[in-house]
């Protein structure tokens, strides 16, 4: 995992990570009024520092926030938290945060549940208690077939449930908690565990044993990796290939055959296929690398990951840049004279209800199962579980998250006079095995917006269809676009609380994000793409009339931040209000710090300094860096968390300050740091401190457009 990556995970599994013209030519958009006496932003100090690179020297005076134990740091951090909260606590009267917050706790039921999964003689699940914040992983003996078997399991009282692990007790007693990685060993002896307690992301190996209930090994030093050893290792390690720069290989063994997915170059093989393909070898040391090509992926297609069974092997995909699953029976009986594609294999493909769906698999730890589980959602799917039986080619819906409280502070037609329906809906899935959506509701459309060198970037488009109104409504812009992760589009219930009230929220997957080819096209020197893509379709959503002209805001996460500050430096005009949360804004100055510990891994993506063309590149985007001074800048909320390993607190600090300090005083009163000093790069993660955190962000947009008086419809 690189730095500034964010995974996305369903709804259950995210509980376990003035009066300036802005717009010439325009009517005039005055930034929000400040409230009565409102403070003065916070002003940091400055300290001569020099920058100097390729016979280039620049000046930083904010360098200095670079040291967390500075208690001038400290200091100004708690002064930026009350500008924040007095900023944003006033909008709507004093109390649209508050209002915003407890409509999304209304649609969070007491207590959710994850259906449980089998493996050998268990049944395992997740659940979270009534009104707490984090999950508890449990299982329960499943009773033995016949009556005799049914009578030994009611006397061995194989229905009492068993607490493996609970969140919320490392929580009480540590104030924080991170759990990484999660096994349950293969004899279901042993419960082994990755934790980190401080948000630093430097977690400690733990293992329970599951009979005594305790825990018999704690890593003494976080950040090491331990190998146990399995005493049955005679032959010592087996070289699978030569090690290559940027190319990988992924073991699964097999009934006597290791089958890879791979990137390692095809020799004597014509292929217009990119990215990763299936082959298999002989478990045997001395025939590893005798390879055969069992399916190449076809040049609409990518393969991502695999997971094996007894019976069957399940290839995650991409085609056409939308993720698929399927399943080939094992073992494969093909001629592998010629490398064949992944359809001559008879591949099952995993019935979805819609292309606009994230896929995400579930734990799958039954090697001898024929049922495989995914958690399927999209923006207007509440996350579905799913099984599908490889061996029957059919599927069983299983659960659908629970859509509740949506009250008299949701009153749109669509989103209050249909409650009833919805509920109907959703528990019609569990009769009759067929999607539900909220599609009569909302419309979510995918459509396709021509980049600045004629590149189509996709575009997913979600709005009410009750309460938008074209060609005034607000929206937000969402962008990633980095390190070929996938921007987040599943389902959301906090998204209501802006949709009843008529926003527009788009999901632009740029250059960047995405396939190899893609991902490429947005990264090193080519980082521009990903930037003039954003804006792109931000201009769509105005030019169609999704999005009134001055209505568009900007949200951008982690490296999503820094593309949301480079097309605003580009573009100051076009977006109306931003969010940037833990952004990473100081490329330049922090990719040519190779002291930082994960800096030198961040080369491959967006580029080595060290090289003068990919240096230029960087400097030329860095948020930091080309801030236009005496510019009127929109209202932006920038949130940093200070125990964040992967942004530093110092990249949110120093870029705020110089905003205020460099483009037009007056509007960058409106640009405002709220630093989390607990927590590390993936916030709290609780539940409903979540709808906090959300609830700030959503009032702060609402003030920034002058629309905070206005209640849902």
């Amino acid at each position: 995992m690189l730095r500034r990556q964010h995974y996305p995970l369903p709804a259950l599994l995210r509980l376990f990570s003035t009066s300036c013209l802005r717009r010439p030519g325009l009517p005039s958009h005055p930034c929000p009024p400040n409230t009565e006496n409102p403070p003065p932003p916070p002003v940091a100090k400055k300290v001569p520092f020099t920058v100097s690179a390729h016979g280039r020297s620049w000046s930083d005076p904010y360098h200095w926030m670079r040291d967390n134990s500075d208690p001038d740091l400290a200091a100004l951090l708690a002064a930026e938290n009350a500008y924040a909260d007095a900023f944003v606590y006033s909008a709507g009267g004093g109390g649209l945060r508050a209002r915003l917050a407890a409509e999304m706790r209304a649609r969070l039921p007491a207590s959710a549940a994850s259906p449980p999964q089998t493996w050998g003689p268990w049944s395992y699940y997740q659940y979270v208690p009534d009104g707490m914040e984090y999950p508890v992983l449990a299982r329960k003996l499943r009773p033995s077939g016949g009556l005799a078997g049914s009578l030994l399991s009611y006397l061995s009282d194989w229905d009492k449930e068993e607490v493996l692990l609970d969140w919320n007790e490392i929580a009480e007693k540590f104030g924080y908690v991170h759990i990484g990685s999660c096994r349950t060993s293969p004899d279901h002896r042993f419960l082994a565990y990755t934790l980190d307690t401080s948000g630093g992301e430097l977690f400690s190996l733990e293992v329970k044993d599951l009979q005594s209930k305790c825990v018999i090994f704690s890593s003494p030093h976080k950040g090491i990796v331990y190998v146990m050893e399995s005493g049955n290792v005679r032959e010592g390690l087996w070289p699978v290939q030569k090690r290559t720069n940027k190319v990988q290989y992924f073991l699964e063994h097999h009934n006597g055959f290791f089958y890879i997915l791979t990137n390692a170059p095809l020799e004597d093989i014509e292929t217009s296929a990119e990215g990763y393909y299936l082959a298999r070898c002989r478990a045997e040391k001395a025939l590893m690398d005798r390879w055969q090509v069992v399916a190449l992926p076809g040049s609409d297609c990518i393969f991502q990951d695999m997971d094996i069974f007894h019976e069957h092997l399940v290839l995650f995909l991409r085609k056409d840049g939308l993720p698929l699953f399927c399943s080939i029976d094992l073992p494969v009986k093909v001629d592998f004279q010629e490398p064949k594609e992944l359809g001559n294999l008879t591949p099952w493909f995993f019935p979805t209800p819609s292309n606009l769906c994230s896929i995400l698999p579930g734990a799958n730890n039954d090697y001898m199962s024929s049922t495989y589980r995914l958690v399927v959602s999209s923006p207007v799917i509440p996350d579905l579980t799913v099984d599908y039986d490889m061996r029957k080619k059919t599927f069983t819906i299983l659960h659908q998250e629970e859509v509740t409280g949506l009250s008299s502070s949701l009153c749109t037609s669509g989103l209050q006079s249909n409650v009833s329906s919805i509920q109907q809906n959703l528990q019609l899935i569990e009769d009759s095995q067929s999607w539900s959506d909220l599609s009569k509701l909302l419309t979510c459309e995918r459509v396709q917006v021509i980049s600045h060198d004629g590149v189509s970037i996709p575009l997913v488009i979600l709005y009410s269809r009750e309460a938008h109104i074209h060609g005034e409504s607000p929206g937000v812009l969402f962008g990633y676009g980095a390190y070929g992760e996938d921007l987040d589009k599943s389902w959301c219930s906090d998204r209501l609380s802006l949709l009843a009230r008529g926003w527009v929220l788009a999901f632009a997957d740029v250059r960047g994000g995405g396939d190899p080819s893609w991902h490429l096209a947005g990264s090193k020197t080519n980082k521009i793409n990903s930037i003039q893509d954003f804006a792109a379709c931000g201009m769509h959503l105005i030019k169609e009339g999704f999005v009134h002209e001055s209505r568009l805001c900007a949200v951008g996460c982690s490296a999503g931040g820094l593309l949301v500050g480079a097309a605003i430096n580009m573009m100051p005009n076009l977006f109306s209000a931003a969010v940037l949360k833990v952004p990473f804004l100081d490329i330049c100055n922090t990719m040519l710090d190779s002291t930082l510990p994960l800096t030198i891994l961040d080369y491959e993506e967006f580029g080595d300094p060290n090289i003068p063309a990919e240096f230029d590149a960087i400097r030329g985007y860095s948020p930091y860096e080309n801030l236009s001074p005496g510019i009127c800048y929109p209202p932006m909320l920038v949130t940093a968390s200070f125990n964040d390993t992967r942004v530093g607190v110092w990249e949110a600090a120093k870029w705020v300050s110089k905003v205020r300090d460099v483009t037009c005083p007056s509007c960058s009163q409106s640009v405002v740091l709220k630093t989390n000093m607990q927590s590390g790069h993936f916030g709290e993660g609780g539940r409903f401190m979540s709808c906090e955190e959300t609830a700030f962000e959503y009032a702060f947009l609402m003030k920034a457009l002058g629309m905070d008086d206005l209640a849902a419809k």
